[in-house]
């Protein structure tokens, strides 16, 4: 039978490069939190339970969790920052006693995946072995080096502070802090850590001496360099979601989609094949886009459901709503939450929505405000239209039933029923409902007074001659 696994997951850090309210290991990267990729790399790398070591932000960091995961993860507190290694032993104080495997690793560290917590896993093997990660980077500086005997031997880590000669200084590989070893090793390795360096604090590192020192074989594994690029200020958390959506980017398009140079998808967005993803824009939160759907340059969409086959022309913003297929949306269209349109809706440029509803064919090609209106099929919503929905107090429902033709630079004043097959008259003012197959037409009628342009032009250059003496 397999050992049980158990992460720990060291995210107690104060933050403080941060210079922010918000605890470090919930700033967001590519739509999550940044504690968010390693926590999901463990339960994929087959962990039987998480444990998150937490600190600053405690409360905020374990409703996240709590919230996002299941109850195989859960937290220990740190209740005082006295180093590494006593983080581990808050993390190990809430293992079970029959836990297997322990792996240990930072919660900063977004770029993280499930495979290289699974190389360390593997490469510990059976027995008593401990197993670590290390890198090699052309600068070492700032990092713990990882230190080997004559024969190639790993005899300990030694952070940079505690370096001792030019050569140990010299030396490119180093550690980025992910360990495996038997749960009861840990224990044992834990309670004997001793401040013995130049911070004054218990190294987890030194588990790696010791373990050499107790005859324990020492194993390693080379990770790439990114996944030791922690998160400790705003530079380095815009470098790691630069790098993320980079990934995320290459992921799509080996899975069939055409995604653009300079487009931003975030992690939770999915995207079906043949779907075309221009440049700049902008894919966030649970946006779900259809196969052979295309989002045209520079558009925004947040928590969007596109369907199949529907074009987002560019720089339209789109939120919390529902697309459906064949539709073609803007440009410059603005779409706000709990919109839904049909398939093959069409809504042109600087045309916005708001808990709008349009049926099958529904057109509003320009420059039209909809708010809180019930479009039915194939009804026609000139240029300038405008549903006055709110009366200063309430937001009220313009329904405009299917086939209905509504004229350019028309008004209705919500609440307002325009029956199946009408038609509104441009310019017209509607303030009462109008039945199926009625003309509705509200104008003042049009007066021309023959001669009338130049007296008009003379009394109101007189009044602009007046006005300049």
């Amino acid at each position: 039978m397999p050992a049980h696994k158990t992460a720990i997951i060291l995210a107690a850090g104060q933050g403080t490069r941060m210079k922010s309210t918000l605890p470090k290991v919930l700033h967001p990267i590519a739509g999550r939190p940044l504690l968010h990729y390693p926590v999901r790399a463990a339960l994929e790398a087959g962990c039987d339970d998480v444990v998150v070591v937490v600190g600053h932000g405690r409360e905020a960091v374990s409703q996240y969790l709590q919230n996002t995961f299941d109850r195989r993860v859960r937290t220990a507190v740190q209740e005082t920052q006295l180093g590494t290694g006593d983080a581990a032993s808050a993390g190990m104080a809430a293992v079970s006693d029959d836990a297997g495997v322990v792996l240990v690793f930072y919660g900063d560290v977004p770029l993280l995946e499930a495979t290289d917590l699974s190389a360390v896993l593997d490469a510990r093997g059976d027995g008593d072995a401990l197993a670590l990660a290390t890198c090699t980077v052309d600068d070492a500086t700032g990092y713990g080096r990882v230190l080997r005997d004559a024969q190639g031997s790993v005899t300990e880590i030694r952070e940079h502070k505690d370096l001792r000669t030019d050569a140990e200084r010299a030396v490119r590989e180093i550690n980025p802090g992910i360990y495996a070893l038997p749960a009861s090793r840990l224990r044992s390795l834990l309670g004997a850590l001793k401040p013995n360096n130049a911070q004054g604090e218990l190294y987890l590192t030194d588990v790696v001496s010791l373990s050499r020192a107790a005859g324990v074989a020492v194993r390693t594994v080379p990770l790439r360099g990114d996944v030791l690029l922690g998160v400790n200020d705003r530079a380095q958390l815009a470098d790691a979601e630069d790098r993320m959506h980079a990934r995320i980017r290459a992921r799509w398009q080996r899975s069939g989609v055409t995604v653009r140079q300079g487009s931003v998808i975030d992690d939770a967005v999915e995207i079906e094949p043949d779907a075309t993803i221009g440049p700049f824009a902008v894919l966030r939160g649970k946006t779900r886009i259809g196969a052979g759907a295309r989002v045209d340059v520079g558009s925004v969409l947040d928590d969007m459901t596109v369907g199949a086959g529907t074009h987002i022309k560019p720089y339209s913003v789109l939120t919390r709503s529902r697309i459906g297929e064949r539709a073609e949306i803007g440009p410059f269209s603005h779409l706000r939450p709990e919109s839904d349109l049909g398939d093959e809706v069409h809504i042109g440029n600087f045309v916005e929505g708001k808990k709008t509803r349009m049926a099958k064919g529904s057109k509003a090609n320009h420059l039209a405000y909809l708010g809180d209106g019930v479009i039915g099929e194939r009804a026609n919503i000139g240029a300038g239209t405008i549903f006055c929905n709110y009366d200063g107090v309430q937001k009220h429902t313009t329904t405009i039933e299917a086939e209905v033709f509504v004229g350019s630079d028309s008004q209705l004043v919500a609440p307002v029923t325009v029956g199946k097959g009408a038609y509104v008259a441009t310019g017209t003012t509607v303030t009462k409902d109008v039945p199926p197959d009625a003309l509705a037409i509200g104008r003042i009628k049009q007066e021309n007074k023959e001669g009338y342009a130049p007296r008009l032009r003379a009394r109101m250059k007189a009044a602009k001659d007046a006005r300049s003496k």
